[in-house]
């Protein structure tokens, strides 16, 4: 009896022992694993962005798909055209997203100069004599210099303004062009419904019909993959941007 619980003893103290061995190594693996995924992703997460890279992979892999699927076709065609604007996008946005100096240098100049040109027309032309200091005089001459400021600070309102204008216009020019695809990729999946070969006999004008029912279902999901990925890109756009004139479209392009 007294070997028993000797025994049982030394079998509790080693797995005492190997808990406290491992529990470091246990709560220490999750952080090294996603230290690691951080440091081998350049210090980004894989979930909290969009990767460009990935998303043109996978239009690729699309035109693959449905090459194979039905060579030749018309769809094919249209994933090919989202290919393309995949990798667009990504010169684009990041183009939109890469800050102008020069655009930005310009406006400083041009803004400075018109302060100069105010400091010297003010230096000029006002005088401190008698008939400044009279209340009519300094009426008009506030007056006056009011409405410089106000057409001043709406000057520079719209310089330093021009070049965030400039990239909202080159970003919906973008977004507009993914919403016309997605209108079109709709297109080629209005008649392709798989009940449509279970029905009754076609008519005069209805649609041809060659593909099954299997094919049929294959069709609207890469119809639904490149929608999708019509919604990708224009979030892109809207990730480099952060301008909510940007965003209402790119969200409407998504749904």
């Amino acid at each position: 009896g007294g070997g028993t619980g000797t025994m049982a003893n030394e079998r509790r103290l080693r797995f005492t022992v190997a808990r406290k061995m491992d529990a470091p190594l246990s709560m220490a693996g999750p952080k090294a694993s996603t230290a690691a995924s951080l440091s081998a992703s350049g210090g980004r997460s894989r979930y909290r962005e969009l990767w460009p890279e990935r998303i043109v992979e996978t239009a690729q892999q699309l035109v693959q798909r449905i090459q194979e699927r039905f060579p030749g076709s018309g769809l094919r065609n249209v994933a090919a055209e989202v290919r393309q604007i995949a990798e667009e996008a990504v010169v684009r946005s990041e183009a939109i997203c890469r800050p102008n100096y020069w655009l930005r240098g310009s406006v400083f100049s041009l803004v400075a100069g018109m302060f100069c040109v105010l400091a010297a027309i003010i230096y000029t032309k006002v005088k401190p004599d008698e008939d400044v200091f009279k209340i009519e005089e300094f009426v008009q001459t506030l007056e006056a210099a009011i409405g410089s400021v106000v057409f001043l600070g709406a000057a520079v309102v719209f310089l330093v303004s021009l070049e965030r204008r400039w990239k909202r216009e080159r970003a919906l020019q973008a977004i507009r062009e993914l919403r016309a695809l997605a209108h079109i990729v709709d297109m080629h999946q209005l008649t392709k419904d798989p009940e449509s070969t279970l029905r009754g006999r076609p008519t005069e004008s209805s649609p041809r019909r060659t593909l099954t029912q299997f094919e049929l279902g294959r069709y609207l999901d890469y119809c639904s993959e490149m929608l999708s990925l019509t919604g990708k890109l224009a979030a892109l756009y809207m990730q480099n941007m952060r301008d909510p004139v940007v965003i209402d479209p790119s969200t409407t392009v998504r749904q």
